[in-house]
């Protein structure tokens, strides 16, 4: 009986050919550098990316409540926007920057790449970060208020308020920073200076008690000084402390969550709006960004770029800017928004006022 033929060969299939060994190494290499660059591009890098933030107008509301409210006073009514301006920060303490995200940032206009530490020290933590912006942004409305009611000629009435308390020390978990302080040991408390010579002027070990305002209501509350750092032979509580400014009819702002100090002008703009019969913006959409202190002063700010393309995009014609600003502001403004450099709030509401009669505006000088 014959032997069953053999098998025959499995058919050639052209282009299935095993990958010789040195593909194989190329092949694997590949992909561990894929894998080495997919981790790196998770991984944060020193950079801050600056983008344009949502606009707000502070003669407006937010969610049914007017950003700016004044009341049991006289006020006016308002017309058009007087839009503060923000800015978007990716890469500092609570959202680190990746790499794909700093290369996108890199080649948008609009955007801008900056070394982090600029803006941050490296050992900063997200609460610290946190706190100052609030303290900053707390201060700009404190000194709005003092700014616009010297300019209306309304009294200003001087707090002195804690501005920080420093964990670790006597008074941390006692007094919050916010609270105004009426009186220590029962004598009344006019400046910063008294409470640091109130403390200053007794033995370490000595028990202060103060009397400070919490949720409207007069609190006592004691601390005892222990020796200061730097100087032991100095008693020392552990404040910071400021003077806030408000008027003798109650000004509230709506926004918290905003850090920073740069919404001062437009805070301050707002409060003469309301408080005088002439309307600042004609009914026309105005934007701008400034620091501003209590005698009016204009000061410089962050992100000047991607505010004026974030005012446009809100819609804005014509933004107010802080004069240092010019070099900076030069060929990065948006079609169809005049920019004008101030100096003052007096400045500012000069400016607007000669918009509004389609007058002659202050300008950058020309390089």
């Amino acid at each position: 009986m014959d032997a069953p033929a053999p098998d025959p060969p499995p058919p050639h299939i052209p282009g299935r050919r095993r990958p010789g060994r040195r593909a194989r190494v190329a092949i694997l290499a590949g992909l561990v550098l894929a894998v080495l660059l997919a981790i790196a591009a998770l991984l944060p890098v020193p950079f801050i990316v600056l983008s344009p933030g949502p606009t707000f107008n502070t003669i407006g509301e937010v969610n049914g409540v007017p950003l700016v409210e004044i009341s049991e006073t006289t006020t006016y009514p308002v017309t058009g926007a007087l839009d503060m301006t923000t800015i978007r920060e990716e890469g500092e303490p609570r959202s680190p920057l990746t790499v794909f995200g700093a290369l996108a940032a890199w080649v948008d206009p609009n955007r801008a790449v900056l070394p982090r530490e600029l803006l941050y020290r490296d050992d900063q933590t997200t609460d610290e970060v946190q706190q100052r912006n609030a303290v900053l942004f707390s201060t700009s409305q404190s000194n709005a208020i003092a700014a616009a009611l010297n300019i209306v000629g309304e009294e200003l009435i001087e707090d002195v308020v804690v501005t920080a308390v420093i964990e670790g020390t006597p008074a941390f978990g006692v007094i919050e920073a916010g609270e105004r302080i009426i009186a220590i040991n029962g004598d009344e408390v006019r400046s910063p200076t008294d409470v640091a010579e109130d403390v200053r002027g007794e033995p370490v070990g000595s028990t202060f008690v103060f009397t400070v305002e919490r949720e409207g209501q007069a609190v006592d509350v004691e601390v005892v000084s222990e020796p200061k750092p730097d100087e032991p032979d100095v008693g020392y509580v552990g404040i910071n402390v400021g003077i806030n400014y408000r008027a003798e009819f109650p000004i509230t702002f709506t926004l918290q969550d905003i850090g920073g100090p740069s919404a001062g002008m437009m805070f301050a703009l707002a409060i003469v709006d309301k408080l005088t019969p002439e309307d600042v913006t004609g009914g026309g959409h105005v934007a701008g960004s400034g620091t501003i202190d209590p005698a009016g002063a204009v000061g410089a700010i962050g992100g000047i770029r991607q505010k004026l393309a974030g005012a446009r995009g809100a819609g804005a014609t014509l933004f107010l800017m802080p004069e240092v600003h010019c070099a900076e502001a030069a060929g990065h403004v948006p079609d169809g928004l005049t920019v004008v450099p101030v100096a003052t709030l007096a400045g500012a509401l000069d400016a607007l006022t000669a918009w509004r009669a389609q007058g002659v505006l202050p300008s950058c000088p020309v390089s």
